[in-house]
C-alpha cells in the first residue's frame, strides 16, 4: 500500500521547503559533464560494429524525488476527490518509474492507484507486469485479489461472475502460500471456495485458520456455519461448544442458537440466544432469532414480545410486522393480523411476503374469494413467458399454487383445487411431492379412494426414490383391501437406523386404521426408542393416546395427552382431545 503498508528506506517529509531542498540536492549530485576527445578517426566500415545503446543508469534521487510528489498528490485525492490531482499523481509515478525501472515498489503504488481512482484495468496490467517480474511479490498478488473481490459484488451472476471468482481464488490461492500463517487470508480463501461450491476445499481453509488461531472468534464461527449449511449440524454445535464459556461472545452464541434451530432442538437454541442478548441487548439479530425460535417451541406470546421489542427498536422493519400478524392469525386473532400486515404493505409495496399472508388470513377467514383473488395475482406477476424460472421463484410459484389449491379445497371446489395442485409437478421434485401429497389428501377427504391410490401410484413412478410418496402409496393400497401388500412395501424400507421412526409411525397408522391394537402398539414402542428428539417422543406419546381413546381405553388416553401437555402446554390437538373426552 502506498500509506502505511508498505515502508521505505528512509521516512519522507511532503513539506514544500523539503521537496525544493531534495530538487536542489538532485541537481548538485549530478557531475558536471567533461569535454570528452573527439572520437579517434573512423576505422573502415567493414571493421565498424553497430553502436549499442548504452543501458539507461538508476537514477534514485530522481525516483524518491517524483515519488515523494505522487504521494503528496494521492493524498490531496484522498481529501479533496479531484481528478485532475489523481492525473499529477499518476503521472509523478510514471516520472519515477522512469528513473528506477528496478523499483517494484513504485509499480505496486501506481497500480494501487489505479486501483483507488477507478482504472481498474490500468492497475490490472500493472500488478501483472510486477508478476512477470516477480512472481512472488505479495503486494501485487493482494490487490489482484481484491479487485477481483470488488469485480465479484459488481458482477451479479453468469459465466463472467464464475471467471472473476475463479481469479480471485487463483490469487488468494498464491497469497497463501507467500503468507501461510494469515488466519485472515485462509479465512477468505475459504470463503471463496465455499461460494465455488467446493466445500472440502473451504473446510480445510477455516480448520487451517482455527490451527493457527484456536481463540479466533471469525475462524470457530464460520467453521460452524459451513456444517450447518451442509445439514451437519452436529459437528457445527461441536465446533462451538469447544470455546469455553468465559471466552464466548454474544455473536457465538447467535451461531449456536442458530446450529441448534437447524436441529430442531429449540429450547436450547433459545438458552442460547438469550446469553446473546444478555452480552449485546442491543443485538435486533439475536432477539429475532429468540422470537423466531419461541414461535418453533409453541411460545407465542413469549415470541410476541420480542417481536415488540425489534419493532420499538426498528419501526420500518416490515418483516417484524409480517411475524406479529403470523402469531395474531394463529392465535385468531384476524383483525390485529389485518393491522400489522397493512402496516408491511405500507412499507414495502412491492413486496411477495405481504400479499400471501394476507391471503392466509383472509382463508382463516373464510373470506375465499379475495384470499384466491390475492394468490391468482401474485402467480400473474411472478408468472415468465418463457417458463424459464430459477428454482427459487419455482418454489415461490409452488407455495402460492399450493396455498391457492387449499383455498379452493376449504371452499369445496375440490376439481379446481386439483387443476391447481398439478401444477406444482412441474416445479422441481421436492414441489411435485408436495403437489402430489395434496391431489391424494383431497381426493380422501371428497371419498374419491381409487382416485386417491392411482395418483399415489403415478407419484412413485415419477419419483422412484421419494420414501414418503411409497408410504403414502403403501397405505392407500392397505385402505382400499390390500392390506398385507402395503404393510410388505412398508416394512421393506426399514434399514435399521433412525430414519426407521417415520417407518415404524406410518405402520403404526395402518395397524391403527386396521384395528390390529397390538401391532400398531409394538410399532409405536419401535418409534419411540428411535426418537432422539423431545419433539418425537411427544409426537409418540399422542399417536399413542389417540389410538387408546380410538379403543375406548379414555384413562390411558388422558395419561398420554397431558404427557404431552407437560412438555407442551399450548398443543391444541391434545387439548381438544381432552376437551372431547
Amino acid at each position: 500500500m502506498v500509506s502505511g503498508s508498505r515502508r521505505f528506506l528512509m521516512k519522507i517529509s511532503l513539506r514544500p521547503l523539503f521537496l525544493l531542498l531534495l530538487a536542489s540536492a538532485c541537481v548538485a549530485q549530478q557531475a558536471p559533464a567533461s569535454s570528452e576527445p573527439k572520437a579517434a578517426e573512423s576505422k573502415p566500415a567493414s571493421d565498424t560494429k553497430p553502436a549499442q545503446a548504452a543501458p539507461r543508469k538508476v537514477d534514485k534521487a530522481s525516483a524518491y524525488y517524483h515519488y515523494a510528489l505522487a504521494h503528496m498528490y494521492e493524498e490531496q485525492v484522498a481529501m479533496y476527490g479531484r481528478t485532475e490531482l489523481a492525473n499529477k499523481a499518476i503521472e509523478e509515478y510514471r516520472q519515477a518509474i522512469d528513473a528506477d525501472p528496478t523499483s517494484e515498489y513504485l509499480t505496486a503504488g501506481l497500480a494501487e492507484l489505479y486501483a483507488k481512482t477507478g482504472r481498474i484495468r490500468d492497475a490490472v496490467m500493472e500488478a501483472q507486469d510486477i508478476l512477470k517480474r516477480d512472481p512472488n511479490n505479495l503486494e501485487a498478488h493482494k490487490l489482484l485479489g481484491r479487485i477481483y473481490l470488488r469485480s465479484l459484488g459488481d458482477i451479479q451472476s453468469g459465466n463472467g461472475s464464475q471467471n472473476v471468482l475463479k481469479l480471485a481464488i487463483e490469487q488468494y490461492e498464491q497469497i497463501i502460500k507467500i503468507e501461510p500463517d494469515s488466519v485472515d487470508d485462509h479465512l477468505l480463501l475459504g470463503r471463496l471456495y465455499k461460494v465455488n461450491n467446493d466445500l472440502q476445499k473451504a473446510e480445510s481453509e477455516f480448520k487451517t485458520a482455527l490451527k493457527l488461531q484456536p481463540d479466533s472468534e471469525e475462524a470457530v464461527t464460520t467453521l460452524a456455519l459451513l456444517y450447518t449449511e451442509e445439514g451437519d449440524s452436529t459437528r457445527a454445535a461441536q465446533v462451538l461448544s469447544a470455546v469455553p464459556d468465559a471466552s464466548r461472545s454474544a455473536k457465538l452464541y447467535s451461531v449456536l442458537g442458530y446450529t441448534y434451530e437447524q436441529q430442531k432442538e429449540y429450547k436450547k437454541a433459545i438458552d442460547a440466544y438469550r446469553k446473546a442478548i444478555a452480552l449485546d441487548r442491543d443485538n435486533l439479530d439475536a432477539i429475532r432469532g429468540l422470537a423466531e425460535n419461541l414461535m418453533n417451541d409453541g411460545q407465542s406470546e413469549a415470541a410476541l414480545e420480542q417481536y415488540k421489542v425489534i419493532a420499538d427498536a426498528n419501526p420500518e422493519d416490515a418483516q417484524t410486522y409480517v411475524r406479529i400478524a403470523e402469531i395474531y392469525r394463529r392465535g385468531g386473532k384476524f383483525d390485529l393480523a389485518l393491522e400489522n400486515l397493512k402496516k408491511a404493505q405500507s412499507m414495502v409495496p412491492d413486496s411477495i411476503d405481504v400479499p400471501y399472508n394476507l391471503a392466509r388470513v383472509y382463508q382463516a377467514q373464510g373470506r375465499y374469494d379475495d384470499a384466491a383473488q390475492i394468490l391468482q395475482d401474485l402467480l400473474k406477476k411472478t408468472e415468465k413467458p418463457d417458463n424459464n424460472y430459477t428454482q427459487a421463484e419455482k418454489n415461490n410459484r409452488s407455495v402460492f399454487l399450493e396455498l391457492l389449491g387449499s383455498v379452493y379445497r376449504d371452499n369445496n371446489n375440490s376439481q379446481l383445487a386439483i387443476e391447481t395442485f398439478r401444477k406444482m409437478l412441474t416445479l422441481g421434485d421436492e414441489n411435485a411431492e408436495r403437489g402430489y401429497q395434496q391431489i391424494i389428501d383431497t381426493y380422501r377427504e371428497a371419498r374419491q379412494w381409487q382416485q386417491a391410490t392411482d395418483t399415489a401410484k403415478e407419484a412413485v413412478q415419477k419419483l422412484p426414490n421419494d420414501r414418503g410418496l411409497k408410504m403414502v402409496y403403501a397405505s392407500q393400497l392397505a385402505d382400499m383391501g390390500q392390506a398385507e401388500a402395503g404393510l410388505q412395501q412398508v416394512k421393506a424400507l426399514l434399514k435399521g437406523k433412525p430414519e426407521d421412526r417415520e417407518v415404524y409411525i406410518t405402520l403404526a397408522q395402518m395397524y391403527s386404521r386396521l384395528k390390529r391394537w397390538p401391532d400398531a402398539q409394538e410399532s409405536l414402542d419401535k418409534a419411540e426408542q428411535v426418537s432422539s428428539k423431545p419433539e418425537d417422543k411427544q409426537y409418540v406419546y399422542f399417536l399413542r393416546g389417540s389410538m387408546y381413546e380410538r379403543q375406548k381405553k379414555y384413562d390411558q388416553a388422558e395419561e398420554m395427552f397431558r404427557k404431552v401437555l407437560s412438555t407442551d402446554p399450548d398443543n391444541a390437538t391434545a387439548l381438544n382431545y381432552l376437551g372431547y373426552m
